[in-house]
Parts: structure tokens; C-alpha cells; sequence
């Protein structure tokens, strides 16, 4: 598929981490987004994530826009198999929809005689949703095309709902420029005076990862250029905090220029004095499954003394009772479930 004009001087990143800054606005910039929808956008954009290649860096959706900061991952030199494509393609379309798409790939594998015609027919099929992989334009075009889609089946309504093309900005993938442009994504509910921490905006990438989304989580550690293991969030997660409490600290008024929406000068200085680590008030702001899913919580050595005593109940591989409590600073606390991924779920 050729790439479109305006994007063609960006196809080749010569190895480099860059980035885009996208943008859209509902038509007439109205106020159309409620919980629901936002809710519902979240769970789209990982599908057509996992479906398209497109790593979603952070994100956030407010009344009447969304922005995005996405890395483009190079297409893998040696391609798909069908078997790839397939798992990707499950990702993104419904039960029925992957199910017709099989029916489909077996009816024209038998029309072609089988063997190595068949493959090739059904490969060819599968082609253009290749094309679509990898693709900054096409990443767009597909969410907003399927919430648009949803949109207007639930609110019984017809036409468009993005008054145009999306806007994008490419965006070096040095900290210097890719964390400043992250942090002003991530703070757009505290400066519309919707929240006082970002942590608290469920619908951003920030408090995404800190609710405990995977997901979520590898955008930020790719951000931070730290793609290890997800225990590495903690220590990628504080840093980014700190930056971007720094970079969205309040301005003061002048007599020129009102005030900037922000965070306060104090809880700035607080976040850096304790390591950009997520305040326990704030946590217990979260929805906390270890609270209600977690079996036994407390100190690690009340959890253990339950495991001790109900010793019998586990297999002989299960050789302790106490958990991580992670997603932040627990003082100390642990849990008798592993709910790593998602002991904590934003509201």
C-alpha cells in the first residue's frame, strides 16, 4: 500500500524511537463523550493497538477530543505468517466477524484446489489487512471509523462525528522532547480543572499504568526507554512523575496573562521529595481488586501465618503465601493473590 504524501518524509525513523503527537476533535467541537464513551474508546484503541503494531505511548480523552503520542514498530523484515496475522486479526473484530473471515480463508483455499494455490489465495486476501499494519494513517483511520461506528448505533444517529482528518506532529523520540509532549497529554484533565492528579483521570495513560494496565504500562517503559520486565514500572512510572509534575506545575497570574491550570508549587515539591511515588490517598482513590480479590491482605508475615495454617489446601509448588502488593507504595503491605496486572483499576 503506498504511504500518502504527507507522511512519506516520515517513513524511515533510521532506527530511531520517534513518535506522533495526534489529535481530533468531535464536529462543532461539541461536548459528546461521557463515561461510557470514554470507557468504551479505551478498550478500542488497545484492540486496534494489538491489531495495527502501533504501540500507544499515552493517551487521553476528554468531552470533545482525544490525543495520542504513538510509536510506529517497523514492520518484521521477514513479514506475517497467516498464523500472525490471523492472532491479530482476532484482536480487533468481533467473535462473528473472525469467525465469517475463517469461513471465508477455508471456502477460498477449497475453490483454489488446495495445497500451495490455496495458500497463496487466502494470502493473498489477508493482504490488505497487512497493509493496514504499521501504518500511522490507517492506525487512525480504523478507531475512528469503528467508534464512529458504535457511537451512532448507541446515540441512534448518522454522519460524521470528527469535524476532520486527524492533526499529527512528529515527535523526537529523545526524553528531552518525547516526556514534555507525554506530560502534556497525560495533564490535560488537571489543567481543565477536572482533577487535581493526573492519577486520578481514568481515561489518560497515566493513570492507566498506575491502575495496572500491561498495556498501559509498556507505553510508559518504552517512554522512559525502559522495555524490561513490568517490575521495572515502579522505578519508569516515579521518574515520569516527577518530570511531569515538574513540567505541569500552576504558572503564576500576571497582569497580562491569567493564571496556568496546574499543579500546585507544594504538591510538586511533595512528588520530588518522595521519589514520584504515587500517594497512598490517591491509590486508595483507585478501585483496589487486592482489596476484594485478593484472599488474605496485610502485613507479610499475618499472610504467611494464614499459609501456614492452611498449608494443605495449596499444591507443593506453591512455596510462600505473601504477594507484592504493586501499582504503588502499599507501606509494607501484601497480598495472598498475584494480581500484578491488575490489582488496581481506575474508576
Amino acid at each position: 500500500m503506498a504511504i500518502p504524501r504527507a507522511y512519506q518524509f516520515y517513513a524511515d525513523d533510521g532506527g530511531q524511537k520517534q513518535m506522533f503527537h495526534c489529535l481530533s476533535r468531535v464536529v462543532e467541537r461539541r461536548f459528546a463523550f461521557g463515561k461510557t464513551e470514554k470507557d468504551f474508546f479505551r478498550h478500542l484503541l488497545r484492540r486496534v493497538e494489538a491489531f495495527s503494531g502501533v504501540r500507544v505511548v499515552t493517551w487521553t480523552i476528554l468531552d470533545n477530543h482525544f490525543h495520542l503520542l504513538v510509536h510506529i514498530s517497523p514492520r518484521p523484515a521477514e513479514g506475517y505468517t497467516e498464523t500472525q496475522l490471523l492472532k491479530r486479526i482476532r484482536r480487533l473484530y468481533s467473535r462473528k466477524e473472525f469467525e465469517d473471515l475463517e469461513q471465508f480463508c477455508r471456502m477460498l483455499r477449497r475453490s483454489a484446489g488446495g495445497g500451495e494455490l490455496g495458500d497463496r489465495a487466502v494470502r493473498d486476501y489477508l493482504q490488505r489487512f497487512d497493509d493496514r499494519m504499521h501504518h500511522l494513517s490507517e492506525f487512525m483511520k480504523t478507531l475512528k471509523q469503528r467508534f464512529t461506528q458504535w457511537f451512532n448505533r448507541r446515540h441512534e444517529r448518522t454522519g460524521t462525528l470528527w469535524e476532520a482528518r486527524f492533526k499529527s506532529v512528529l515527535v523526537e523520540g529523545d526524553p528531552g522532547a518525547s516526556m514534555k509532549v507525554a506530560a502534556y497529554i497525560d495533564l490535560n484533565a488537571v489543567r481543565a480543572g477536572l482533577v487535581s492528579d493526573p492519577a486520578l483521570y481514568p481515561w489518560c495513560g497515566y493513570a492507566e499504568a498506575v491502575g495496572g494496565s500491561g498495556a498501559a504500562r509498556r507505553g510508559m517503559g518504552f517512554l522512559m526507554h525502559r522495555d524490561g520486565p513490568r517490575e521495572d514500572w515502579q522505578s519508569a512510572g516515579e521518574a515520569y512523575r516527577c518530570t511531569m509534575f515538574g513540567i505541569g506545575e500552576e504558572g503564576e497570574s500576571t497582569p497580562e496573562a491569567k493564571a496556568r491550570t496546574g499543579i500546585s508549587p507544594d504538591e510538586v515539591r511533595r512528588t520530588w521529595e518522595a521519589g514520584g511515588k504515587v500517594p497512598l490517598p490517591i491509590l486508595l482513590r483507585c478501585r483496589v481488586r487486592y482489596f476484594t480479590d485478593g484472599l488474605v491482605v496485610g502485613s507479610r508475615e499475618f499472610v504467611e501465618d494464614y499459609f501456614a495454617r492452611k498449608r494443605e489446601h495449596f499444591g507443593e509448588r506453591r512455596r510462600s503465601g505473601a504477594r507484592k502488593m504493586r501499582g504503588g507504595d502499599w507501606g509494607g503491605l501484601a497480598s495472598f493473590r498475584d494480581l500484578g496486572r491488575s490489582g488496581v483499576r481506575l474508576e
